[in-house]
């Protein structure tokens, strides 16, 4: 078992606040000093109120699962003796309402692009494979109701298979 702190600072800065027109910036800090500014989605509430430039919890979601599948990829490859050499994931996390009629991230599609390198590349069925395994061994993939996709983009940007 491990356990993972984070925190979030917000300060009113003397602004209204009972009218609910109070800024939704806000920090976030990691360990090892990372500090990201952060603040709801301009999709959920509207400018000024929130901050177009930092990052939202919405898409810390799908990068968070984007992040666990690559990492958990780069293993398998690695263990299977294929060299990556770039790694690139355009991931959509999709805000719909749920089976009990509230807003949730409904479905995450990842569209991870693996190039690789060395003198031994997989084929499209392994590469699949690796993709199948990372997805199965992603916690956080695991933690959450979320339909979570992997939707692999073919080794020079197109998609053979499938």
């Amino acid at each position: 078992m491990s356990e993972h702190e984070t925190v979030v600072l917000w300060n009113r800065d003397g602004a209204a606040f009972t009218d609910n027109r109070y800024s939704r910036g806000h920090r976030w800090q990691f360990d090892g000093g990372v500090d990201v500014p952060a603040s709801s989605s301009p999709k959920v509430v509207p400018l000024p109120l929130s901050v177009a430039a930092a990052v939202d919890p919405e898409e810390a979601f799908v990068v968070s699962l984007s992040s666990c599948h690559m990492l958990w990829f780069l293993s398998t490859a690695a263990r299977r003796g294929f060299v990556v050499d770039r790694y690139r994931d355009e991931a959509v996390g999709v805000m719909a309402k749920d089976s009990s009629g509230k807003l949730a991230m409904t479905r995450v599609t990842l569209h991870p692009e693996v190039h690789f390198g060395g003198d031994r590349r997989p084929t499209a069925d392994e590469v699949l494979a690796m993709h199948h395994e990372s997805h199965e061994q992603c916690f956080i993939a695991r933690s959450v109701k979320t339909d979570v996709r992997c939707e692999p983009v073919g080794m020079t940007g197109q998609r053979p298979w499938g």
